[in-house]
């Protein structure tokens, strides 16, 4: 069983490895940009971020749970670890991101995965629709301001994306579009950007180390917060990422092995002198799309990408950046829902106000993890305030002995119990049919069609049972089902009758 688990991903009936490698290696072109540009803002050499990914992308092909993803050293886990660099210096970042995987390991054994569960369709939907932006705008320093030879090679790279597939479908576009444009400023030099003027690339293989920091409860304090933070954000974008690609392919993966593989490769990343990195859900889209099914691609993107800016240095500082541009543009284009647009009118006002809210902090903040929190508490205040409002009470009077009733329908919980004890007549005298009062005047409160969810709707009760035996009332509670009376009987201390 164990190495039924081990061995899946590897081979399919839909995984091809020639279409693994390929999809793979458009992969690899589409994470050096990103790469380097993640590293830049992070305050770190461009060596230190495509060193990571490598060992990410290797690490996370064997132990993580999502077949196809490609994870590497970039997003929102850079921008969070930029304060400590900039504060304590990049021997700090080291031992972050290897308390970092530690933490992400601890997760996935805990499984805190399932909280996932939480994050609704709407938040999902913004998440990625907000993504596409983002990914759409870290290209437009390479489109503004630049020569009209610039302009012209990305209009070209888009049209050999988009157009070769119609007739020629053996190799991915994105691989022809970069040869094809480093080949055309190869022979007829222009002004345009190239990779080498994105930064310093590695010129060696990298090795492993241990960071050089006091082994103090002083450092541990400065790296702590930040080790934490950089495993909350890696992880939620890893796991909305696996989400994504479960959605694209209609698969399912296994989200606890990918939040303790995160782990070993964050951990493997940082004692080999790296940043830590995350699901990469542009570079997973592009992957998809060009065949990527199983392991061999996120295998092939690491293994390609260290070929690349190692034995063919050359040859990648020569790519000019406007190819790259063009392939980040389609995956922009093919990572935003377009459907979401039409769904919009459809949907429920609500739920489209989840993920224009989720977009929208995303985009102001380039946080993903600040927008995607942002969604699920707004998830959670609507779907409240949805249920709540389906509790009614119904006031009547019992022909037979007199008593006043109220017949409760719904779900009594913290957002609905205060509505309950509002609808309660507390000073209200019952009488019978002939307009005697009752002795003692009874109150009967019929719950067989509800139900108690937490502490707050047994304090709720209690309430408006005190209430009214102060008033003289005798309060019976009919109908209550097992469980709600159990978590009555266990968290409340409610002087009535029970039927």
């Amino acid at each position: 069983m164990a190495l039924a688990s081990l061995m899946s991903g590897w081979r399919g009936p839909t995984v091809s490895p020639v279409r693994e490698c390929l999809a793979g290696m458009v992969a690899t072109f589409a994470l050096i940009p990103e790469v380097i540009a993640f590293a830049s803002a992070a305050g770190v050499d461009p060596s230190v971020g495509l060193y990571a990914s490598f060992v990410i992308s290797v690490v996370i092909a064997f132990a993580g749970g999502r077949p196809a993803m490609i994870s590497a050293a970039a997003g929102s886990v850079a921008l969070v670890a930029a304060g400590l660099v900039h504060t304590h210096g990049v021997q700090y970042l080291f031992a972050a991101t290897l308390l970092c995987g530690a933490i992400q390991i601890a997760f996935g054994l805990l499984r805190v995965h399932v909280l996932m569960r939480f994050v609704a369709r709407s938040v999902r939907t913004g998440f990625v629709n907000a993504l596409a932006i983002l990914i759409f705008y870290a290209q437009t320093p390479h489109m503004i301001g630049v020569s009209w030879q610039t302009y012209a090679l990305i209009t070209l790279g888009l049209a050999i994306i988009y157009l070769v597939p119609k007739v020629f479908t053996a190799i991915p576009s994105p691989l022809i579009c970069i040869v094809v444009l480093t080949a055309i400023v190869t022979v007829y030099p222009m002004p345009v950007e190239t990779v080498a003027d994105l930064g310093r690339l590695p010129d060696g293989l990298p090795t492993p180390g241990f960071p050089h920091l006091p082994l103090t409860f002083k450092a541990l304090g400065i790296v702590a917060p930040y080790a934490f933070a950089m495993a909350m954000v890696g992880l939620l974008e890893s796991l909305m990422t696996a989400r994504v690609v479960d959605d694209m392919t209609g698969t399912t993966s296994d989200k606890r092995r990918e939040s303790v593989g995160l782990g070993l490769a964050n951990f493997a990343a940082g004692a080999f002198g790296g940043i830590g990195g995350c699901g990469m859900i542009g570079q997973t889209v592009g992957n998809v799309r060009y065949g990527g099914r199983g392991r061999l691609s996120t295998l092939m993107a690491g293994v390609f990408l260290l070929v690349l800016i190692v034995a063919l240095r050359p040859f990648i500082a020569r790519i000019p950046v406007a190819a790259l541009v063009a392939i980040m543009v389609m995956v922009s284009i093919s990572t935003f829902s377009w459907a979401s647009l039409r769904e919009l009118v459809a949907h429920p006002r609500l739920a489209s106000t989840v993920m224009l809210s989720t977009v929208a902090v995303v985009v102001a903040t380039s946080d993903l993890a600040a927008g995607v929190a942002v969604g699920v508490l707004l998830s959670g205040v609507f779907f409240a305030s949805n249920v709540s409002s389906m509790l009614r009470v119904e006031k009547m009077l019992d022909a037979t002995s007199g008593a006043r009733k109220y017949v409760v329908r719904g779900e009594i919980f913290f957002a609905s119990a205060e509505l309950l004890e509002e609808s309660i007549d507390y000073d209200d005298s019952a009488e019978t049919s002939g307009g005697t009062p009752a002795s003692p005047r009874d109150v009967v409160i019929d719950l067989r069609s509800a139900h108690l969810w937490d502490i707050t709707s047994v304090g709720s009760v209690e309430a408006i049972v005190e209430k009214l035996r102060a008033r003289g009332h005798s309060v019976t509670l009919l109908g209550l089902n097992e469980a709600s009376e159990a978590l009555l009987r266990r968290h409340g201390d409610v002087d009535a009758t029970i039927a």
